[in-house]
């Protein structure tokens, strides 16, 4: 039996993009985002930039160390006229599941260096979440973040599919 899908397609889906799970190509991943973003509000891509930052930064942190699965994946759609969303998943490799620690106490927080990268995130984004890419194994983590668009501010030229260079 085969189950047909109700949502409606993504009003535009831009192709992945591939990088090796290191910092060292933070430089990489922000410039793709503001190319393939090309003629949207440049706030909205320096905000989606800033977060991609925090969440590529995870991602590449606890993705699997060994070629050759040390790869983060970006995804980014806008699956309604309103919404613009960007994910990441990494490699696995023993990473915790994101969230946000709820057990310190004010002067903890103004003492920790970490975890501040999804307060970031929650903050600049509509909503954030994550789910394992495989929950009977450790094949990665995939998180996800939303953000509202403006649609008269949508650039004319947006097509449904984008292929990335």
């Amino acid at each position: 039996m085969h189950a047909i899908t109700t949502e409606p397609r993504p009003v535009a889906f831009w192709e992945h993009r591939t990088y090796p799970g290191a910092l060292s190509h933070l430089r990489q991943v922000r410039a793709h985002l503001a190319t393939d973003l090309t003629g949207f509000d440049p706030d909205l891509i320096d905000t989606l930039q800033l977060v991609t930052s925090e969440l590529f930064a995870n991602s590449a942190k606890y993705t699997r160390a060994e070629p050759p699965f040390k790869e983060v994946i970006r995804a980014l759609s806008m699956p309604d006229p309103r919404t613009l969303r960007v994910s990441l998943s990494d490699c696995g490799g023993g990473g915790g599941t994101p969230r946000i620690p709820t057990e310190r106490t004010t002067d903890e927080w103004d003492w920790a260096e970490g975890q501040r990268g999804l307060v970031l995130v929650e903050n600049l984004s509509t909503a954030w979440g994550h789910f394992r890419l495989a929950p009977w194994a450790d094949l990665g983590t995939h998180v996800w973040a939303t953000f509202a668009v403006d649609p008269d501010q949508t650039p004319a030229n947006l097509r449904p599919y984008h292929f990335t260079r």
